[in-house]
């Protein structure tokens, strides 16, 4: 039996969810705007690559930097074995409770321990996504995302897809300008360049650099469109903080100069009624372990 499935609003339009004043970094408020406002975003990325794979019955599949499940529950609902291990335990927690393990314990599993839990398992998987390393914060866990990939891998059949996701184009992603407040403010702040908790823009061959280094072969690739869109400003502002991009950000700023800056800088985007609304296109590699 599959678990249950949340219902979620799919980005085709503005969402209807009003927030007010953003979480701290790390807090389970924070876990809960990604959840119910930001990570639904991503819904077009997570069922093109379910499309393009033929995700099923007979998928056995390991999410790396699984978040808050949702790329999970999408796959158990088409009949995979699902199974997400994440570095931020505060994810993880509510991961568990979308998932409703207890309906279906030998369907789906949220795990604690990361790869070395997975392994544990016994099980050996034919499909692992990791749809979050390039251009965001990354929930991979391990030094390096490469690192993670070739441990994961050997958790794999040979020849098993593994799926890479981000941000696409620069000059296709309307957030990017956005994102800049994050970086510029960070920088200013002293972050070191491209750290861990600040956006990048994306660079065209990062997929694939990203899957040579982890000793996968390149298997195919695709552009899926992933508008941002938010009932106001408010609910923009707590979903894009939700991600940790700007993180570093807050940091070397305060919460209040983000907010203000982040604010601003979503104005151009917002429609008559109040709504934000930013069209955006990301990418997928498939690569295929050896």
């Amino acid at each position: 039996m599959s678990p249950t499935l949340v219902r979620h609003q799919l980005p085709d339009s503005p969402s209807p969810y009003r927030a007010g004043p953003p979480a701290p970094p790390g807090s389970r408020s924070r876990t809960r705007d990604w959840a119910e406002i930001q990570e639904r975003m991503l819904v077009p990325l997570y069922e093109a690559a379910y499309d393009r794979l033929g995700i099923g019955p007979g998928t056995r599949l390991l999410g790396l930097g699984c978040g808050t499940g949702l790329a999970l529950l999408l796959a158990a609902a088409r009949g995979a074995r699902v199974n997400g291990v994440d570095a931020d335990e505060s994810r993880l927690e509510l991961a568990r409770e979308r998932l409703t393990p207890d309906e279906a314990p030998e369907r789906t599993r949220v795990l604690r321990g990361g790869l070395a839990a997975a392994a544990s398992g016994g099980m050996t998987f034919n499909v692992i996504t990791a749809f979050h390393p390039v251009g965001c914060v990354s929930t991979v866990e391990g030094p390096t995302a490469a690192a993670s990939l070739t441990a994961a891998a050997e958790l794999a059949e040979c020849g098993s897809a593994v799926v890479l996701g981000g941000w696409g184009p620069v000059e296709r992603c309307a957030t990017a300008g956005v994102l800049r407040v994050a970086q510029r403010l960070a920088y200013s702040g002293g972050a070191p360049e491209y750290g861990s908790s600040c956006w990048r823009p994306a660079g065209r061959d990062d997929l694939e650099e990203l899957a040579d280094r982890a000793g996968l072969r390149p298997d195919g690739s695709g552009r899926v469109a992933c508008p941002f869109g938010y009932a106001d400003v408010a609910s923009a502002v707590r979903g894009l903080m939700s991600t940790g991009l700007f993180d570093a950000a807050l940091e070397a700023a305060g919460q209040r100069q983000v907010e203000k800056e982040l604010a601003e800088a979503l104005h151009p985007h917002q429609r008559a009624d109040g709504a934000v609304w930013m069209p955006n296109v990301f990418r997928y590699v498939i690569a295929r372990t050896r």
